[in-house]
């Protein structure tokens, strides 16, 4: 599995954007959003179970950020709005091979085994 991730940019905020992460193969898989920001360690945004029937949400993105797939096109979106300057990051997404969703085994890189390459998102206040 091969995972490419864009739509990153320089935004002001309040802006929106929407991240995209195309994925090789055809696989089931339950699939992330994680963010890395200057000097901290890389943190769960948001996740998708390969149903795309459940989802879950970091608590500072609830409310503003949507995860959704569209299986057809091997494509995983993030639609960030409401953009704050805190949400400032690159942007990773993952993949999972295994297919169990309980608890919450999708919460940690460690969860992951396929990365793509990360995408930058500024946001200016």
């Amino acid at each position: 599995v091969q995972l490419l991730a864009s739509g990153g940019g320089s935004v002001q905020a309040g802006d929106s954007l929407r991240l995209s992460c195309a994925k090789s193969g055809h696989t089931s898989n339950n699939m992330g959003w994680f963010r890395q920001a200057p000097g901290k360690e890389r943190e769960f945004v948001a996740a998708i179970a390969w149903t795309g029937s459940e989802t879950d949400y970091a608590d500072s993105v609830k409310g503003r950020f949507t995860i959704s797939r569209d299986d057809a096109k091997n494509t995983l979106y993030l639609q960030m709005n409401s953009l704050k300057p805190r949400d400032t990051a690159i942007y990773y997404c993952a993949a999972k091979i295994s297919l169990a969703w309980y608890g919450d085994n999708w919460r940690e890189p460690t969860d992951y085994d396929y990365w793509g390459q990360g995408t930058l998102v500024t946001v200016s206040s």
